[in-house]
């Protein structure tokens, strides 16, 4: 009776060799190093140090988007940020739409911001970002990788600066 009450649907039963997967909630760590002497910043998605389906996310996506105006150490300029951050911003809710990604991390270094999530269904998330390159709607050049990895072997290193 509160289901009805309050519009929730009951859940229906898992199927066979089905999962039911609770995607965590976003949390952020700040993280600061050097790399090739050039200061890099990072915001990690601290939730995922334990998330237990990683498997079910095995395509490591890459995108790294190009600088124009930048300043001292290849950071990007104020006006840069403002024209590049809202871009970001919606290329990672459109990215995760559906459930079909994991946000991992953010880096901002040496001219370059990179975006990296932990994807379902690869082929959702070249399509969207073909879609925006054949459509000319990026404000910034930008590419991107994506390589199946069950292990989560390429998100390791960031996990690693967490328990240390």
């Amino acid at each position: 009776m509160l289901g009805k009450l309050f519009g929730r649907k009951k859940e229906e039963p898992l199927k066979e060799n089905e999962v039911r997967v609770v995607l965590p909630e976003e949390s952020y760590t700040l993280m600061e190093w050097k790399e090739d002497s050039m200061p890099c910043i990072g915001m990690l998605n601290s939730a995922l140090i334990d998330f237990e389906h990683k498997q079910i996310f095995g395509w490591h996506l890459s995108v790294i988007i190009d600088f124009e105006e930048t300043i001292d150490n290849g950071m990007p300029s104020e006006e840069e940020r403002e024209i590049v951050d809202p871009f970001c911003d919606k290329l990672d809710e459109e990215i995760k739409a559906g459930g079909n990604a994991l946000f991992l991390v953010r880096e901002t270094w040496n001219k370059t911001r990179r975006l990296v999530w932990r994807v379902y269904d690869p082929e959702i998330a070249h399509q969207h970002l073909q879609y925006l390159v054949d459509h000319h709607r990026h404000p910034r050049p930008f590419d991107w990788c994506m390589e199946q990895d069950l292990e989560w072997g390429q998100a390791e290193w960031y996990f690693k600066q967490l328990r240390t």
